[in-house]
């Protein structure tokens, strides 16, 4: 996002998204600087992500950290799937027009989620869950499908916006009601670009 946070680990990053496809898109930051801003260095932050977004709980993680060590090549793998799906979603929804194979790979990553989801009787009625797993591929099921569920809602669809500020390249969901929202987070990206045009005025004067 911001200067700021390019040096946020995952666990502290702000989740301004609105969407946790939006938020997972958010790992990353200054696509267009030649120079990617990357959170997710190791399968470990992927996990950490994870359980700061809700998406896996705290012993899921512990779970699944203890059989990416015992794996590595394979967390290797899963985090090279994961940061191609977070490309893939970024550009489907900022680059419309550009997608090439992307909706390809989040159609594939969305229907190996699919097969693994399952409708379960809960206290309050049914809902879909997620099966208890070891599996390293688990934190990218709900993003998929989120991701899926977001692109196939017209709505929601024509809400999706790029923050306005240079470099920054966070996606959000734009809920106001008259779509007027510019910035990833106007306490920071918002009042960065205030300071510069007041500091531009200034000059001038």
């Amino acid at each position: 996002m911001h200067e700021e946070d390019d040096y946020q680990p995952v666990e502290s990053m702000d989740l301004s998204g609105g969407d946790i496809s939006l938020d997972f898109v958010n790992t990353a930051s200054r696509r267009d600087s030649g120079s990617l801003r990357e959170k997710l260095h190791a399968y470990d932050d992927l996990v950490t992500w994870a359980e700061r977004v809700g998406v896996i709980t705290e012993a899921q993680g512990r779970r699944l950290r203890t059989a990416g060590h015992r794996s590595p090549e394979e967390a290797d793998q899963v985090l090279r799937r994961a940061r191609d799906l977070r490309e893939a979603v970024f550009r489907i929804f900022a680059r419309p027009g550009t997608e090439g194979g992307d909706l390809d790979l989040l159609a594939d990553e969305a229907a190996r989620a699919a097969a693994e989801r399952r409708l379960a009787a809960t206290a309050d009625g049914y809902a879909y869950t997620w099966p208890e797993s070891d599996r390293l591929e688990q934190p990218l099921w709900p993003v998929a499908l989120a991701a899926a569920e977001l692109l196939t809602s017209a709505e929601e669809r024509s809400r999706v916006k790029e923050c306005a500020a240079d470099n920054c390249n966070w996606l959000f969901l734009d809920m106001s009601r008259n779509r007027s929202r510019r910035w990833c987070d106007m306490k920071v990206c918002g009042n960065r670009a205030k300071a510069r045009r007041f500091s531009a005025r200034h000059r001038e004067a």
